[in-house]
């Protein structure tokens, strides 16, 4: 490259100094002799232009935590890392159902851009111009939304529903317990909600920055629903077709025993409760 860069220049003088006496002339040989000392200088070091493209081509990587709003739906999207995790039922936890046995080891090569909260409902209302929920107010998850609904939201902010492993590996957030903290400090449920909803995002978020994993509403996945006999522990994405969709987190309506990362229900996508909302990976 240098050698090039070397061999260029030296064209350039020879061209600009041979074309004819009065061009010559104009400039003057101590003026020529500057300009192949500039030239050959800036032919063997790297230009600052090329310096600043070779920067600006490798984006920093993103970070735990790190977090990006998407401009269809306003809401923040935290990155979720690729890493691994031991699915279904936590060590100790005496509350689990069959559903949730046998445990697997489930890796995830890929990280990705998960909702900061669940959808708002006046979220939703800017992306679809309705609001379908019971409870009703700007801050507060929107539900009553069928799985279909809930995939073409997110296919419409340029996103998708989590897979199943997904949702659980960013519920528990490197923690390998039944939940990410102690349930009243983290978690909308039967004993505290006082029968409805309430606005995302005033409980603590658990190590990636996510709120109401757990709680407020029961969360719509993209999975089908299956029981755990399947040995797919790399990026999962469950059976192709089945009779219902699985959801996760449990709601304001229930029990704590249904409060649980590893916890999971089911229900045909064409249903709707005030008990069920979503949230989407955002792909930027």
């Amino acid at each position: 490259m240098v050698y090039s860069r070397l061999v260029w220049a030296l064209c350039c003088v020879v061209d600009c100094n041979f074309q004819g006496d009065d061009l010559h002339k104009k400039r003057g040989p101590w003026r020529g002799l500057f300009s192949l000392a500039f030239i050959l200088f800036a032919a063997a070091t790297p230009s600052a232009v090329e310096a600043f493209q070779d920067k600006g081509s490798h984006a920093a990587a993103p970070k735990p935590g790190d977090a990006k709003v998407n401009s269809k739906d306003g809401l923040r999207y935290r990155w979720i890392p690729p890493g691994n995790f031991t699915s279904g039922c936590s060590p100790h936890d005496k509350d689990c159902y069959k559903d949730e046995f046998p445990n697997r080891k489930i890796i995830l090569t890929k990280g990705f851009w998960l909702g900061e909260t669940e959808v708002t409902q006046a979220a939703y209302e800017r992306v679809t111009g309705d609001n379908p929920s019971v409870f009703q107010g700007a801050d507060l998850p929107v539900e009553m939304i069928t799985w279909n609904a809930a995939d073409s939201y997110c296919r419409e902010i340029g996103g998708r529903l989590p897979t199943e492993a997904e949702w659980e590996y960013a519920a528990r957030a490197g923690t390998t317990g039944p939940r990410y903290g102690d349930l009243d400090q983290i978690a909308w449920y039967w004993k505290n909600s006082k029968f409805s909803t309430h606005p995302v995002g005033q409980k603590k978020p658990n190590a990636f920055g996510l709120y109401d994993m757990l709680g407020n509403v029961v969360e719509w996945t993209h999975t089908w629903y299956t029981v755990q006999i399947s040995q797919e522990n790399i990026n999962p994405t469950g059976p192709s077709m089945a009779e219902f969709k699985s959801l996760k987190g449990g709601g304001w309506w229930d029990d704590p025993d249904l409060v649980r990362a590893s916890y999971r229900s089911r229900i045909e996508p064409g249903d709707t409760d005030y008990n069920i909302g979503f949230r989407c990976v955002s792909e930027f």
